[in-house]
């Protein structure tokens, strides 16, 4: 295949050895200009860190033989996990178990809440995953999670002085040949980047570089012996409320390249795309490719639906499978929504529950106010209404119905499980709602915020032939603002 004028360029670039950032908006032949840099000087060693076993493996297949293809786990695992490989895939710890490995033996008092000692144990647990995801040198208030309920200023501030500490001790025990706490594959990688690890490479490409952990951007920025590559979309950057950062922003580079010539979808598409990297005030353009006849309608079927949660999801596939006889699939499954049901099942009976999300809530009632009236809870309205409707039951029993994917008439994914696919046909759902005016200044026309923005940019470029823009129709409205 003949280099494009941004991949030529790209191969110039490549070929001074400085460090180069590739700004690949979406469909834009980013893995085929990479194999293209590997071809190019296929006696310098290179390391291509992919995002996800799965896209290592294919990888693999198709790069030039000097390259190595692999996920940051699988070089940290070689370097650092070995010494640990009978600790992993070990039992589940229960709560309880691990309060009492740490010690923890008493309520933790917030202001408005009592923690039990494996409720805590949760948070120091999670504090301590948020520390291997990080560049951290050790476990501080900066890790310590956000949880409804819990997140008042008050409450954080209590938070941030009791967890580190109990952390620091978990990871003691994480770190010891022989502990007791629950190992997994996280750990090592925290363990190898702590280590000052040096990787014998002449060049590193890091894919998917805006969703990176901190972790691994720590690890390859720290690499100044070897040319550095980064390569990903800036605006499609959808996994900061889990920690990723946007390695792309700061990377030590000499030159940034833009590749903006769309192969997955037509100019209609693109069109549509381009509105909201108008709005992220964006240096990128996406240009459709003029040999596919895509376009954007209203009300049209599809075989995919795109939602923003997946309580929508769930609420799609009922609502499918209630009228007509196709066989519903949800990327990724159902066990976050039939978690999140049987969750409400025991706070329903004043039982409280053990999920991540809710477990400082002991009654429905209590998430019924918290989802209503607080501003960190407006994300649950949507799976509180669900369950106030049809009932936890209900939910359950279609979240087992299910069918797998394969073999699934219509697919129903989150835009999030969306993030690297693409098909035909794609409706958006109805729950990317248009933002509201802050009543605090009425007179200011309400703003679309940045990840609300990168998200219905993730959605609409997944649709190769048709996109039903339905739910993100409201976008025109904001296009002169933009410009």
């Amino acid at each position: 295949m003949n280099p494009t004028e941004e991949q030529q360029a790209i191969i110039g670039a490549y070929r001074t050895g400085r460090n180069l950032v590739i700004e690949a908006g979406a469909g834009t032949g980013k893995t085929t200009t990479l194999k293209m840099l590997g071809a190019e000087r296929p006696a310098r060693k290179g390391i291509y860190i992919a995002y996800s076993k799965a896209i290592a493996q294919d990888a693999k297949r198709s790069f030039p033989a000097g390259m190595h293809c692999a996920t940051a786990h699988s070089l940290a695992y070689g370097a650092a996990g070995r010494m640990f490989r009978h600790r992993l895939n070990g039992p589940r710890i229960p709560a309880a178990q691990t309060a009492r490995i740490l010690g923890i033996t008493s309520p933790l008092i917030l202001p408005g809440v009592i923690l039990s000692p494996q409720q805590t144990a949760r948070l120091v647990m999670e504090t301590v995953q948020r520390f291997c995801h990080s560049a951290g040198r050790a476990p501080s208030g900066d890790h310590v999670p956000r949880k409804p309920g819990l997140d008042t200023p008050e409450g954080l501030a209590v938070l941030r002085q009791e967890l580190p500490p109990l952390a620091a001790k978990a990871w003691n025990d994480l770190t010891s040949t022989d502990g007791q706490l629950r190992f997994d594959h996280d750990v090592y990688l925290k363990l190898w980047q702590l280590s000052g690890p040096r990787l014998p490479a002449d060049y590193i490409l890091l894919d998917e570089a805006q969703d990176a952990d901190p972790v691994i951007a720590a690890i390859v920025e720290a690499q100044s012996h070897a040319q550095l590559i980064a390569v990903g979309d800036q605006c499609q950057a959808i996994y900061g409320w889990r920690g990723a950062v946007d390695a792309m922003k700061n990377f030590p580079a000499d030159v940034r390249l833009p590749l903006a010539q769309s192969f997955r979808f037509g100019p209609a598409v693109a069109e549509e795309a381009n509105k909201w990297l108008s709005i992220l005030h964006a240096g990128l353009r996406l240009r459709g490719y003029d040999r596919i006849n895509s376009a954007v309608t209203s009300g049209s079927a599809a075989s995919t639906i795109l939602c923003r949660t997946n309580a929508t999801a769930i609420a799609e596939a009922m609502n499918a499978m209630d009228t007509s006889s196709r066989k519903v699939a949800i990327t990724g499954g159902g066990r976050q929504i039939l978690a999140l049901a049987e969750a409400a099942v025991t706070l329903k009976a004043g039982t409280g529950t053990s999920h991540p999300e809710l477990f400082a809530f002991r009654t429905w009632g209590e998430v019924q106010d918290y989802a209503e009236h607080d501003p960190g809870g407006s994300d649950l309205q949507v799976f509180v209404k669900l369950i106030d409707d049809h009932g936890p039951e209900t939910i359950i029993d279609a979240a087992r119905h299910l069918s797998d994917e394969r073999y699934a008439d219509l697919i129903i994914s989150t835009a999030h499980k969306a993030k690297g696919r693409e098909w035909d046909t794609v409706r958006i759902a109805g729950d990317f709602r248009e933002p509201k005016k802050n009543p605090e200044k009425p007179h200011e026309p309400p703003k679309i915020s940045p990840p609300e923005a990168m998200l219905a940019y993730v959605a609409v470029t997944r649709a190769k032939l048709t996109l039903d823009r339905s739910g993100l129709a409201w976008v025109d409205s904001y296009m002169d603002g933009a410009a």
